[in-house]
């Protein structure tokens, strides 16, 4: 009889670096708007800069990291102009999975639905803060897997790193943390029954309203450091005497 152990999986170490790096910019460990380098991960993670140029490569194709010549990396910082681009288009996406799924529910499709909503409850009421917002990711993600649409499922993938950002962004605007599956259970519900035209509609206005929440809070805090930064006093510039002022001009 053979022993209840997973199989070890073997994975490439670039891979590896690229799981490590993606987990610490979501998860926060690494902050948004940080500038990172080559030199410095390859130190910290004791591999070569070409497997860590690799894997900020992959990262760079996902959204998460943008690379400033002469400078290095630096990790996104989803701005309003970010999320009103991601809530507008998660809402138009999920909500054909959502009909997708709904019109053509089975066992299968339900215990993996179910499985997914399960995972959401017990991580809410366990209440980290991570384990939520991968649970409430992973709810959605589980949607649009089983929608079976090929080119629906490919598109989303292109956005889903961006979009465990912004959900884990939005969901720690919710004090009341029971709230987040009283957001989605209906929508779920409504799959489940098979209700195309629901489960399209509360998926929109769930992704609408929670996006638009997110907006204007990144919207209000743009806005207190735009007056900031207008406030700062403008540094005087250096008097030149005739002398120097010539000397600079050579």
């Amino acid at each position: 009889m053979g022993l209840g152990i997973s199989r070890v999986v073997k994975m490439p170490v670039e891979v590896q670096a690229t799981d490590i790096l993606r987990d610490s910019i979501i998860s926060g460990a690494i902050p948004a708007g940080a500038r990172v380098t080559e030199a410095q991960i390859s130190g910290q993670l004791d591999l070569s800069r070409a497997t860590v140029r690799t894997a900020l490569h992959q990262l760079a194709k996902e959204g998460l990291l943008t690379l400033v010549p002469y400078t290095g990396w630096t990790v996104i910082a989803l701005n309003s102009g970010d999320v009103w681009e991601l809530y507008t288009l998660r809402s138009a996406v999920e909500r054909l999975a959502a009909q997708l799924v709904a019109r053509s529910i089975n066992s299968v499709k339900t215990s993996r639905l179910n499985w997914a909503l399960e995972g959401l409850i017990k991580e809410c009421r366990r209440g980290g803060r991570d384990g939520i917002a991968d649970a409430d990711f992973t709810l959605h993600k589980t949607i649009i897997q089983l929608s079976e649409h090929g080119r629906l499922v490919t598109q989303y993938g292109l956005i889903e790193q961006q979009i465990r950002m912004y959900i884990r962004s939005s969901d720690a605007l919710i004090m009341d943390i029971s709230q987040i599956v009283d957001q989605h259970r209906p929508i779920v519900d409504a799959i489940l029954a098979g209700d195309a035209e629901a489960s399209g509609h509360l998926s929109e206005q769930h992704n609408l309203t929670e996006g638009e929440k997110l907006t204007t809070h990144l919207l209000r805090i743009e806005e207190t450091r735009a007056v900031q930064e207008k406030s700062q006093p403008i540094k005087p510039r250096p008097v030149l005497h005739k002398q120097q002022a010539r000397q600079k001009r050579k």
